[in-house]
C-alpha cells in the first residue's frame, strides 16, 4: 500500500497546489480530507481541468471541484475484494479507509496485481498446554484442533500468506511431534516453517530469545488459538510508517456493570448511572516488534508479552496500538471453540 500523506489536500487549499502534488507524484490523484484525515473526496487532473474551464483561477480554492463520492475499500478488505472492484470501477487507485473514515493509505491495481512476498518472518506461540479446552487437548495441542475443515494453527498459516508474509517460525513444546509431522518444513502450504522448542514455559515474549541471532527485521508475534482476519500487511505498514519500536494489536472490550453505579463524593451523591457499560481496550494477542526489542527480554526466563510493552514504555521506547476491528476470536474455551466452528465458514470461505 502507498504512503498517502504527500497526496492529503485541506479543502481550502488552491487549484495551483492540486495541480502540484498531482504533477509531482506517481498516483496521478489527490486526497481531500478533514482536520482529522477523514476523507471528503479525491481530486485529479481530469477534474481541476473542468474547473478551469468552469472560469476558476489557479489561486482558487478547491472546494467547487472537489469529487465527494470516490470509490473507497477498508482495511477489513481483502486484496482480491480491493482488486475486484477497482477493476469493476476501471480505477488504477483506491483510497484505503479504517472504520472511522480516515485515510490510512492508497491501494494500485498494478501493485495488487503483482505477488508482493515478504521477508518479515512470523513467530506464532504454539507451545501452549490448552488446560482450559480439555477433554479436547488431552492427545491434541490447542493449535491443532480443527476449525472448520483444518486445524486452527493451518488457518493462520494461510492468512498470513495471503499478504506474502511466508518465512514462519514456530515456537513449539507441548505435544511439539504433532505440529511437524503436521507442517513438516511447510512447503506443502506454500510457506517456509522452522521451528523452536521450548524446555520450559517461556511465556509469549521469553521464547523470543531462543532465535535473537535469526531476526534482522520488524516481526510478528502472534498467539496460535487466535482467528483473525486481520490484514497483516496493513498492520506492518501502520509499524513502519510510524517508526515503532513495538506495536499491539489491541481488540475494543464493552463491559456492562449489572448494577445502578452510585458516584460519590464526600459523602455526598452526585449522580447514579443505571447499569452503565464501559469500554476498554485490551491485547489482541497480535504483535510486531523490531529485533533490538529483544534485548529488554531475560534470557533463559519466563516473560510475558505485557510485561515486555511494559518494560519498552518504561524505557521511553516507541510503543503503540494498532485497533483491530476485523473479526477475532481467542479460542481458549470450550464455547469459543464452538463459536468458531459456527462461525469459520461466515467469516473465512
Amino acid at each position: 500500500m502507498k504512503s498517502y500523506r504527500n497526496i492529503l489536500l485541506q479543502p481550502s487549499s488552491t487549484i495551483k497546489e492540486a495541480l502540484q502534488i498531482i504533477e509531482s507524484g506517481a498516483m496521478k490523484i489527490a486526497l481531500v480530507v478533514d482536520a482529522d484525515e477523514k476523507l471528503i473526496g479525491t481530486l485529479t487532473d481530469g477534474d481541476i481541468r473542468r474547473g478551469l474551464l468552469n472560469s476558476l483561477s489557479l489561486e482558487d480554492s478547491i472546494e467547487s471541484i472537489i469529487f465527494r463520492n470516490p470509490t473507497v475499500c477498508y482495511t477489513k478488505d481483502t486484496k482480491e475484494h480491493i482488486l475486484a472492484v477497482a477493476i469493476e470501477k476501471k480505477l488504477y487507485q483506491v483510497p484505503i479507509l479504517n472504520s472511522e473514515g480516515k485515510v490510512v493509505g492508497v491501494e494500485e491495481v498494478d501493485r495488487l496485481l503483482k505477488p508482493s512476498i515478504k521477508t518479515n518472518s512470523v513467530v506464532l506461540m504454539v507451545g501452549g498446554l490448552g488446560t482450559r479446552l480439555r477433554p479436547l487437548t488431552e492427545d491434541t495441542p490447542k493449535p491443532m484442533l480443527k476449525v472448520g475443515n483444518k486445524p486452527i494453527l493451518e488457518t493462520i498459516i494461510r492468512n498470513f500468506k495471503k499478504y506474502g508474509f511466508v518465512n514462519i517460525i514456530l515456537s513449539v513444546s507441548y505435544k511439539s511431534e504433532i505440529v511437524e509431522e503436521y507442517f513438516k518444513d511447510g512447503s506443502g502450504f506454500g510457506v517456509k516453517i522452522e521451528y523452536i522448542h521450548e524446555d520450559k514455559r517461556m511465556g509469549t515474549a521469553g521464547a523470543l530469545t531462543l532465535l535473537q541471532e535469526k531476526l534482522n527485521e520488524p516481526f510478528f508475534v502472534m498467539n496460535g488459538d487466535l482467528l483473525t482476519n486481520i490484514n497483516f500487511e496493513y498492520m506492518m505498514e501502520y509499524h513502519l510508517s510510524n517508526r515503532a519500536m513495538a506495536t499491539m494489536g489491541v481488540r475494543e472490550y464493552d463491559f456492562q456493570i449489572p448494577y445502578g453505579v452510585v458516584n460519590i463524593e464526600n459523602k455526598n451523591i452526585v449522580s447514579i448511572e443505571e447499569k452503565p457499560t464501559y469500554k476498554f481496550f485490551v491485547s489482541g494477542g497480535v504483535y510486531i516488534l523490531n529485533p533490538s526489542a529483544i534485548e529488554y527480554i531475560p534470557k533463559n526466563s519466563f516473560y510475558d508479552m505485557p510485561t515486555l510493552f511494559e518494560k519498552l514504555i518504561a524505557e521511553k521506547e516507541k510503543s503503540i496500538s494498532f485497533p483491530i476491528h476485523e473479526y477475532w476470536l481467542d479460542i481458549g474455551r470450550i464455547e469459543e471453540f464452538e463459536k468458531a466452528n459456527d462461525e469459520f465458514y461466515e467469516v473465512f470461505s
